[in-house]
């Protein structure tokens, strides 16, 4: 098989794919799995090669997504049922007083977003963001803007939101690796953008709707430190035991049975399903919720969750034809040249494809389906990869626009026309992708 049949293979792939979501609008899932068909063929896997890749690469990457997608559904959507996101709002605007309350959204939308889908976390707060637009008469983008980049920064960078936790299981990642290194770019850049760089897209005169709910400023100070607890106890633990076991593995510290118990407990798995379960007792039953409100609750979160599961399945399997097929090492070699930064590559792939389609997950599973191939053939540590990751996160932020759901989401609620729409969110989500991916490709350099 010659490069430029290779080569071939993977561009028209591509243009399969944003040709059967953009013009005949078909949905993700079955897009991300005939452009991957059609890669195996075009690539020269026989018709059994090409349906074991898809069996390998839809198993290997759900084995442990769909766990983790799950449970993290089911826990916003307690959060979301129990009004706890609306609490921690308020408590944090209170805690930072009126001169503080830009800052107080954007913490809000940067914790929130942990758990609860972008558009949720837009549904159950812009309330409160128009209410503080009415009562400060200050145009509503003021506090919109850095609400919107923490949900959009955490939404991309850091786990366990679904779109992370995916791009981790592709790429071979570390869970503990993806926190710490998603919040030591994700915070300086929401403060840069969230409330430095968001003022120059704020007009001066007020726009806001005047029927806009005034939203009370009363919050149960006992709920709000229940779901810091509950919000903080997983990322802890998965920290706590991906560092046991990275020491334990270099031999910096001994194994025994109290590093597997705690590395057992730190496992995303189980740290999520304690989480969960604790989510379940004080923010349902504790709270007056009962045994059928609690069913249904969990039960209306997973329909989402599976759209997302299913899309991150086919994106494994664009992942494993692209190596199946050789596509990967030749990506390789070309990086080996230094042709291109293979950081360059997994911030451009994601780029494209969040331009063109609008979806930031299929931007961000299409890019780290061709980066997982290439990986393989490199010599990469797992910072490395965990920044590579960053750049895949930080290009599926970029330019959003009248293609994506959650532009059309946010046009809604700030009541704006769509040309006042592109002027704030579209602009400043491009902020974000790009003093996001200058961060990450000055750390990938200097490491």
């Amino acid at each position: 098989m010659n490069d430029l049949q290779l080569i071939f293979a993977i561009l028209s792939g591509i243009a399969i794919l944003l040709l059967l979501i953009i013009r005949l609008k078909l949905n993700a899932f079955l897009s991300l799995l005939i452009a991957s068909i059609w890669v195996g063929l075009i690539g020269g896997l026989s018709g059994e090669k090409i349906i074991d890749s898809i069996s390998t690469g839809m198993g290997n990457t759900l084995a442990f997504v769909a766990t983790i997608v799950g449970l993290g559904a089911i826990f916003g959507a307690l959060l979301e049922h129990s009004g706890g996101a609306q609490a921690l709002a308020k408590f944090l605007l209170k805690k930072g007083g009126e001169a503080k309350s830009r800052l107080a959204l954007l913490v809000t939308g940067f914790i929130v977003a942990i758990p609860v889908f972008f558009d949720v976390g837009i549904i159950i707060l812009f309330p409160i963001v128009k209410a503080l637009a009415l009562k400060s008469g200050k145009n509503v983008l003021h506090y919109a803007l850095p609400l919107l980049t923490g949900l959009a920064i955490t939404h991309s960078f850091i786990p366990p939101t679904p779109g992370p936790v995916a791009v981790a299981d592709i790429l071979k990642v570390d869970l503990g690796y993806a926190i710490v290194v998603g919040a030591a770019i994700g915070l300086p850049i929401s403060l840069i953008c969230g409330l430095v760089l968001s003022r120059f897209l704020t007009p001066k005169s007020a726009i806001i709707n005047q029927e806009a709910a005034v939203v009370d400023d009363q919050f149960d100070s006992k709920l709000v430190r229940t779901i810091f607890f509950i919000l903080g106890l997983p990322i802890v633990l998965i920290l706590v035991g991906s560092l046991l076991k990275t020491l334990a593995g270099e031999g910096i510290i001994s194994g025994g049975a109290i590093v597997d118990a705690i590395s057992f407990i730190g496992h995303p798995f189980v740290s999520l399903i304690i989480a969960t379960l604790l989510a379940m007792y004080f923010l349902g039953s504790k709270r007056g919720a009962t045994k059928k409100e609690l069913f249904d609750v969990a039960n209306k979160s997973l329909g989402p969750a599976g759209s997302i599961i299913l899309i991150t399945g086919a994106g494994g399997v664009l992942k494993q034809m692209m190596i199946n097929t050789g596509i990967g090492e030749m990506i390789a070699d070309a990086m080996k040249s230094g042709t291109i930064s293979i950081v360059l590559l997994a911030y451009l792939v994601a780029v494209l494809v969040r331009i063109m389609q609008g979806s930031a997950t299929v931007a961000m599973l299409t890019a780290a389906g061709i980066v997982a191939a290439v990986i393989p053939g490199m010599d990469l540590t797992m910072l490395d990869k965990t920044l590579i990751m960053m750049a895949i996160a930080a290009g599926s932020i970029v330019l959003s626009h009248v293609n994506d759901s959650g532009f059309w989401l946010v046009n809604r609620y700030l009541d704006h026309s769509v040309q006042q729409t592109l002027r704030s969110w579209t602009i400043q989500s491009s902020m974000i992708s790009l003093s996001s991916f200058i961060l990450i490709y000055i750390a990938y350099q200097a490491i």
